[in-house]
């Protein structure tokens, strides 16, 4: 079992990025390559080292923040793989990538898709909301930030698709595919991720009200993956022996 780090504070801004890439490529050399897990694991490492390249090159006007929120963001998906590594259970959203990490019917552009609308649909406003209590500020004032990390989700998604998609000698299967995936937007999850964040933060004076909107949430992101994740090829026929 990999040995998940606790990001800190002080994690955040001492081993920054790094430490959470570290962690991606463990589990990368821990899972079997059709995982559905890895799948969506291996996507999400590259999203994280663009960002750490965008970072170094300065694109961020808040370095700080933009850290501050990534590794917030990744701590979400962390703290998923951790809980079921200890036989707890995962959020909600996560729960039927997990279920379904090794069903044959289920192709992995879908396996890839489910993570990152658990991870938009669901994650993605709690790190902003945890990014705000780390930095002491608003989420207006990570505006910037976070419309930055999304250029970057936005621009992978396409080669994403690209790269996971059946290819023409798989039409039968990419058929139902693509009318099931056309179904999802990545830009209108992260949409609904921001306004998600701004309602989080208002309630943060009402922890019950709080607390039943993010159960909510976490609930309706969950029953979207599990759409994601329909096999659309059946598993393979066992006969049954009547004893």
């Amino acid at each position: 079992m990999v040995r998940l780090e606790r990001f800190t504070q002080d994690t955040v801004l001492v081993h920054g990025l790094d430490a959470v890439v570290r962690r991606m490529r463990a589990l990368d050399a821990l899972w079997p390559e059709r995982d559905g897990v890895a799948v969506f694991n291996r996507v999400y490492l590259a999203v994280t080292e663009e960002v750490a390249r965008r970072v170094d090159a300065g694109h961020f006007s808040d370095a700080r923040a933009a850290i501050t929120l990534d590794v917030r963001f990744a701590e979400r998906y962390l703290g998923a793989v951790a809980a079921v590594a200890e036989d707890r259970r995962p959020p909600a959203c996560w729960q039927p990538l997990f279920q379904f990490r090794g069903h044959p019917g289920v192709r992995p552009l879908q396996f890839a898709l489910a993570g990152i609308n658990a991870h938009i649909g669901h994650d993605l406003a709690l790190a902003v909301v945890d990014a705000c209590r780390t930095l002491g500020c608003a989420p207006r004032e990570l505006e910037d930030e976070f419309d930055r990390v999304g250029e970057v989700l936005v621009a992978l998604e396409e080669r994403i698709r690209e790269d996971l998609m059946p290819g023409p000698d798989l039409l039968q299967i990419a058929d139902p595919l693509t009318h099931l995936l056309g179904a999802w937007s990545l830009e209108r999850a992260r949409d609904a991720a921001w306004s998600a964040a701004r309602a989080v933060w208002a309630l943060r004076g009402l922890p019950d009200v709080a607390g039943e909107f993010t159960q909510q949430l976490d609930a309706g992101v969950g029953l979207v993956g599990r759409c994601l994740l329909t096999p659309l090829r059946p598993a393979p026929y066992v006969a049954r022996r009547d004893h």
